[in-house]
């Protein structure tokens, strides 16, 4: 009897019509896939690696994005840099400061600045800064640094109070409507989104140019105090490669 499909011959009923005798051709077509197609498993597994591939290329171009605007300290307090950055012409400041009058940024001309902007007063750890800052002036004033002030945007009269408790002579200015702040994008980096300042050092050459720029406050780690000896290194560093 052949392996196909057995032809009638007669009108007799009583025998029926043979069926195919099981073969290797016929037990592939019932157990596997047809040859140049693939199973229902094996595409859902396809779909799952390109997805699980998609996802690590959208991780690492978002990580290439923020180590490309990373500054380095170790490791240990990561930073940005914002814009305006180093070699950019420093945006003007007039602001009321805790210490009398005005702070006009320009009447400096010729003196190296250090600008530091904050939180402010609900950030205990920000005027815990301030306070390292100013126990430990002469490593500041070693790197040539004439002036320290503070910016945040909390009111006046509260940042007087403020500094008077905390017994902090550095002079906080007031920047209530982030007109500076935002002039210096300082307000991009910290856990309160655009409303306010996060912990940013921006140093300004004697010519009025900015030297240096660390914006500690941004994502991931939102650091809020960074101690002054890492503080002086990574000034140090970026000065140093500023001037190559």
């Amino acid at each position: 009897m052949s392996t196909g499909t057995h032809k009638q011959t007669g009108t007799s009923a009583a025998t029926p019509p043979s069926r195919p005798r099981p073969g290797r051709s016929l037990e592939k077509s019932r157990h596997q896939p047809q040859r140049g197609g693939l199973s229902g498993g094996i595409k859902a597994a396809i779909v799952v690696a390109l997805v699980i591939v998609g996802l690590g290329l959208i991780f690492a171009r978002n990580n290439a994005g923020i180590s490309s605007s990373a500054g380095r300290s170790g490791g240990k307090y990561p930073y940005q840099v914002g814009q305006p950055g180093p070699g950019a012409p420093a945006p003007p400041i007039r602001l009321p400061a805790t210490n009398g009058g005005t702070f006009d940024l320009a009447a400096l001309r010729g003196q190296t600045v250090l600008l530091y902007f904050q939180e402010g007063i609900m950030c205990q750890p920000c005027w815990d800064q301030i306070a390292a800052i100013e126990a430990q002036r002469g490593e500041f004033e070693a790197l040539g640094i004439d002036r320290i002030v503070s910016i945040t945007t909390d009111p006046l009269d509260a940042l007087r109070q403020k500094v008077a408790n905390e017994r902090i002579t550095i002079p906080v200015l007031s920047d209530p409507d982030l007109r500076v702040s935002k002039a210096y994008q300082a307000n991009l980096y910290g856990m309160m989104g655009a409303s306010r300042d996060g912990h940013s050092f921006i140093l300004i050459d004697k010519e009025g140019t900015i030297a240096w720029r660390a914006d500690y406050g941004g994502a991931p780690k939102y650091t809020m105090y960074v101690p002054v000896p890492d503080l002086i290194a990574d000034l140090r560093d970026g000065l140093a490669e500023g001037s190559r």
